[in-house]
């Protein structure tokens, strides 16, 4: 966060000049729409909580209700249905476990989305407060305008991972759980699936994954503006 560190370290040099207006122009209102959908990206992914239920049918047991409470990060794997009963099914109950480690793919998009957040923070402060040093100094635009590709590009692997996530997500936490758990297989037993949590939230997220990466695609043409790249291909196309 180079603009940060500058906005600390040379608060005198820079001389702060609190203006607004930038915020009306493209750039900046564009920003603050980047710096709202990112809270929402990781706020509706990090902040998801969610079980799944099976009844479980055998010896002495009728539509025993099991569950498995699964979250953020979602390390599948690490999570087993509940059996309260010691004595269920006659104690032949064992511990089963969901599929998948999932947590690659969440924190990713979690930890892009915070970083995203806390880089807006940053610019905005700089456009609000250092306009003038902005606008003078190359150096920030040219920052600015590769930060912002990389992000564009970073939104795009990143949602796109997430979706494919949360698709075997949902397969590893859905009705077809029940022919994987080898305990359902044994002779008098039967399981049904009962109901996973909504997703819809997570599903959310994707979408906002998705409004992230177009906000940070389409600005990177308005960050160039504010580049002499710009300015010198100008002056190129209107020299005879």
């Amino acid at each position: 966060l180079w603009f940060l560190l500058v906005f600390l370290m040379f608060p005198r040099m820079a001389g702060l000049q609190v203006d607004f207006g930038l915020l009306l122009e493209p750039l900046g209102f564009i920003k603050v729409l980047e710096w709202i959908f990112s809270i929402f990206a990781f706020a509706t992914c990090g902040g998801y909580q969610g079980e799944t239920t099976i009844l479980v049918s055998c010896k002495g047991v009728v539509n025993k209700t099991v569950t498995a409470a699964f979250a953020y990060p979602f390390r599948l794997n690490t999570v087993a249905f509940n059996a309260p009963d010691p004595k269920l099914c006659g104690g032949t109950w064992m511990d089963v476990y969901l599929v998948g480690n999932f947590s690659s793919s969440a924190q990713f998009f979690v930890a892009l989305a915070v970083l995203v957040f806390l880089y807006c923070i940053a610019a905005l402060v700089i456009y609000i407060g250092y306009t003038h040093v902005y606008q003078q100094n190359n150096k920030f635009p040219l920052t600015d305008l590769a930060i912002t590709i990389i992000t564009a590009f970073l939104w795009l692997v990143s949602t796109f991972t997430w979706a494919k996530a949360l698709s075997d997500i949902k397969m590893s936490t859905g009705a077809s759980v029940i022919p994987g758990i080898d305990f359902c297989k044994t002779p008098g037993t039967t399981c049904r699936f009962a109901s996973v949590t909504s997703m819809k939230t997570l599903n959310v997220s994707v979408v906002f994954g998705f409004l992230n990466m177009i906000l940070w695609a389409g600005n990177i043409w308005f960050v160039y503006k504010d580049t002499n790249l710009h300015n010198q291909s100008m002056r190129i196309s209107l020299s005879p």
